[in-house]
């Protein structure tokens, strides 16, 4: 949610910022809020001068009572009771007036970075750079499933029958395999100075609306029936609630912090052959990072943060492409917006194993995370980026590693978690 005064003063830029995004329908927002806006701070001034007539009156009649002149007082006591009235009607209205403008405002997008490349959507990505040199091997390398079939690491017919498409059981050293590329991403962010969190698993409407749109809730969010609780889809959804209300000390900023969760998805209209097996899912793991800082630091902190998941992969021998989001494909909380995406050399194309964004305040505002300053209190800027999710990271470490004979070889850095196998071969 972007500042309501920036809006009042800055109209026309936030009306570009929304066509860049190519959401025009929402451009009637803006002289909808703009008109609510002037409303609203004319019915704070009339409740102010209620207020400060309201005062003046009742000094008026103890003075009056003072002196005598009970008749006098008891009419000014029927103008303060009229006040009073009218207080009440003028309150419930400035009261309707706001949550008609918040609801409003949530669903303006936040204000792009100058760098973010225009386009629809996400064919309008921009590649920034390559590392490592993917390879295209002599041999086949079979779909993902069929390798951990052979390895006796996969059943998805049981899973289908226990909870339907999108779901999985994952068995024996690739299950132990996901367990390893958990435990060293955890290790990697603690190795960076992140402190290490398990946060809960739910989180409450007010939360869910406070880290996201009201699209992505709906596209993504599973309900539990009968609670205002919703399952999480990703762990930046309860470590960016951990701050909400709360003021900051300045001296305690960055808070940087990597947290382990299960994710639940809907993933509405997913389908074609590559959302078969794990590739998209609607329940996974994920090694996540977020971070809390000063806004002067935010983009300083963006930068460092998708780096880590570079360096893990690159740790990992996967060749990976950073690649620039377009506006059209940025959430509307987001500001800024890079993904890392895994070689694959099955199909001969990279595909998105992370995400890492900058949502500025946008998130701090809906959630009221504040920073305690000398000259007083200000928003906080918040980002999250994607450690690992090893089920679809799985792909890419099974392909880049399948040999010829059908064995994986499991990367050093993975060996101590794996009890110093080397390679996965089936029995």
């Amino acid at each position: 949610m972007i500042d309501i005064k920036f809006l009042r003063e800055n109209p026309d830029l936030v009306k570009e910022n929304i066509k860049k995004k190519f959401q025009d329908h929402k451009l009637p927002l803006v002289d909808e809020i703009i008109d609510l806006d002037e409303k609203n701070r004319a019915s704070k001034l009339k409740g102010d001068e209620l207020r400060s007539d309201r005062n003046r009156l009742s000094s008026e009649i103890g003075l009056l009572m003072r002196e005598g002149k009970k008749d006098e007082a008891e009419d000014i006591k029927k103008k303060v009771t009229a006040i009073n009235e009218e207080l009440v009607q003028n309150e419930a209205l400035e009261a309707s007036l706001a949550e008609e403008i918040k609801e409003k405002m949530m669903k303006i997008p936040n204000m792009m970075h100058e760098s973010v490349p225009i386009g629809e959507n996400d064919s309008k990505n921009v590649e920034v750079q390559k590392y490592g040199e993917p390879v295209v091997p002599e041999y086949e390398i079979p779909y993902h499933t069929d390798i951990m079939e052979k390895l006796c690491g996969i059943d998805l017919d049981a899973a289908r029958r226990v909870a339907g498409n999108g779901f999985y059981y994952l068995i024996g050293d690739i299950a132990r395999l996901h367990s390893a590329v958990i435990s060293y991403a955890r290790d990697f962010m603690i190795n960076k100075g992140f402190t290490y969190c398990i946060p809960p698993f739910m989180i409450r409407s007010d939360v869910v609306t406070g880290v996201m749109s009201f699209e992505e809730m709906d596209a993504m969010m599973y309900k539990i029936e009968g609670e205002d609780l919703y399952l999480i889809g990703t762990s930046e959804h309860s470590m960016i609630g951990k701050f909400k209300g709360q003021i900051l000390k300045e001296a305690d900023l960055p808070y940087t912090m990597t947290s382990y969760s299960p994710c639940f998805r809907k993933e509405k209209g997913a389908h074609g052959i590559e959302e078969r097996g794990i590739y998209r899912i609607h329940q996974f793991e994920k090694q996540e990072m977020i971070v809390v800082c000063k806004p002067e630091e935010s983009y300083e902190w963006y930068d460092k943060m998708w780096s880590y998941t570079v360096e893990l992969f690159e740790s990992l021998d996967i060749p990976v492409r950073t690649l620039e989001c377009c506006s059209g494909d940025l959430a509307d909380l987001k500001a800024k917006s890079v993904d890392v995406e895994a070689w694959s050399p099955r199909q001969q194309k990279y595909f998105e194993v992370g995400s890492c964004s900058n949502l500025t305040d946008a998130q701090a505002r809906r959630l009221g995370i504040r920073i305690k300053g000398e000259k007083g209190n200000y928003y906080a800027h918040t980002l999250n980026n994607t450690v690992v999710a090893p089920p679809r990271m799985l792909i890419a470490l099974l392909e880049n590693n399948y040999n010829e004979d059908g064995s994986i070889n499991i990367p050093k850095v993975l060996q101590p978690y794996m009890g110093g196998k080397t390679t996965l071969r089936a029995e």
